[in-house]
């Protein structure tokens, strides 16, 4: 399949210097915070829709995204990652449980609607849970969409601070869920809600900087899930506060372009470079795991390339996403990797980093990357299925082989050789096509059936989206 970009060895060398990454400072640190064997820090950063090609150092041309392509030059970069939903919420559940989403009521919604009655069980063992009891400090910032109080929310899912928005999308000024003027805000401080005025994207900046400062002078072990909400819409920019009073609703069909798409993201990453700056500052970096990746493949203004769909398509597009990860001493810096990935396998792979274990009563469904991340391993062949409501969407991947259910059109793709999904080779390979049906059913019948009730739909309509003519309203 198509490679995305090589970094340059400048880029390389540049990036190492301004993170402070010499084999030196690596020592110094870890010496100063909990040295040889000590239980590394999680920063797991998580940017909303954004599309596989997003960042410079995946191919955009648009913009430069240095400070997050600088944690690909003091680590690794994922050439086959995916996403677990083709939608957010989904993507979350599957994050936080290690599990296919599809096992719980909640992950059946796509995305969980404002004020809906689901949500994660808090008796459900999760990610933050499961390393509070292995002694860390755990903190989300940012988007939570797992369901409201008083039932569910961060405090009731093992995290220790919660500082962010519950629901699917916020303006990043008003920090309202929705933009009329009877709408309220939804911007927590744990459970208290409160307004504070600024950008949305900095303001989670600066509360990361002050956690990973606070976490520093306490010298415990801590997870710290920064879930941004750009670059999901409504389209503002740092400087489009006039936009956000004139747009009307939170679905911006009317506004957004590649300009103000790339002052979203590059003020994203502006914020990145201050969270690794402050590991640094704390004397922290060496001795911290930091990922950065996506809930789900690209919005409108995104770059999918090399591949097709977005958003809600289980295309492609729709599930690969830019997956980065540095551990300095650990993981070889500028390296990439061919292993198939997926967001349910940082479960498993952030314990077993940390020397925990999941719940043995709830076995995660993704797999542990450690050994090809910091080993040098072969990339392990797997299966990874898939399921979207909308157009009775069924995905299976299997080795380079890609099984694909649309609107009662089947499909069979070698997504290794044909990223664009345009040769279908469902008569040429029969008995391919037929095991990887059937293995999709039997798979099938261990989750949770589809429901008819699920809330679900496209990016939208004939009527909305020029480029979806075929898009029409039920």
């Amino acid at each position: 399949m198509a490679k995305s970009p090589a970094l340059t060895r400048r880029e390389i060398l540049a990036a190492a210097a301004a993170t402070a990454f010499s084999s030196d400072t690596a020592l110094a640190q870890g010496a100063g915070r909990g040295g040889v064997g000590a239980k590394p820090n999680i920063v797991y950063i998580m940017a909303d829709d954004m599309g596989y090609a997003d960042l410079s150092c995946y191919g955009r041309r648009e913009y430069k995204t240095s400070n997050i392509d600088s944690i690909a030059a003091g680590g690794v970069r994922f050439l086959q990652a995916y996403a677990n939903s083709a939608v957010c919420s989904a993507t979350r559940t599957a994050l936080i449980t290690g599990r296919y989403q599809y096992r719980l009521r909640v992950g059946l919604e796509e995305p969980v609607e404002y004020q809906s009655q689901y949500g994660l069980p808090p008796e459900h063992p999760t990610l933050p849970s499961l390393l509070k009891k292995a002694g860390y400090g755990t903190t989300l910032i940012g988007k939570w969409h797992l369901g409201g109080l008083p039932n569910f929310g961060p405090l009731k899912s093992g995290y220790d601070h919660f500082w962010g928005f519950r629901w699917g999308s916020l303006d990043y000024f008003t920090h309202k869920y929705g933009i009329a003027s009877t709408d309220t805000e939804d911007l927590w401080d744990d459970d208290v809600k409160i307004h504070q005025a600024g950008y949305l994207t900095d303001l989670m900046g600066d509360r990361a900087v002050k956690v990973i400062g606070e976490y520093a002078k306490a010298g415990q072990p801590f997870m710290l899930s920064l879930h941004f909400n750009a670059p999901h819409w409504p389209w503002e920019g740092p400087g489009d506060e006039a936009e956000s009073r004139r747009i009307k609703a939170m679905v911006d069909r009317d506004g957004g372009s590649m300009k103000t798409y790339a002052e979203m993201v590059t003020r994203m990453d502006m914020q990145v470079g201050r969270v690794l700056k402050a590991l640094a500052d704390g004397k922290m970096a060496n001795n911290t795991m930091v990922v950065f990746t996506s809930d789900n493949g690209g919005e409108r203004f995104s770059d999918t390339w090399p591949f097709t769909g977005k958003k809600s398509d289980l295309l492609e597009g729709g599930l690969r996403i830019p997956a980065l990860v540095r551990w300095p001493g650990h993981i070889r810096a500028g390296s990439t990797t061919e292993q198939v990935g997926i967001t349910m396998d940082w479960m498993p792979t952030f314990l077993a980093a940390a020397g925990a274990v999941p719940d043995p009563a709830f076995p995660p469904d993704g797999m542990n990357l450690l050994p090809q991340l910091t080993q040098g391993a072969a990339p392990v062949p797997r299966r990874l299925y898939w399921r979207y409501h909308y157009n009775s969407q069924r995905a299976l991947r299997d080795g380079d082989m890609k099984y694909l259910r649309i609107a009662g059109n089947e499909f069979l793709f070698n997504v290794a050789a044909d990223p664009l999904e345009r040769a279908n080779l469902k008569e040429r390979q029969p008995d391919v096509f037929k095991r990887m049906v059937q293995a999709y059913e039997e798979w099938n019948a261990t989750m949770l059936p589809d429901r008819d009730d699920i809330r679900s739909g496209p990016l939208g309509y004939a009527d909305e989206l020029a480029d979806h003519v075929g898009v029409q309203r039920k």
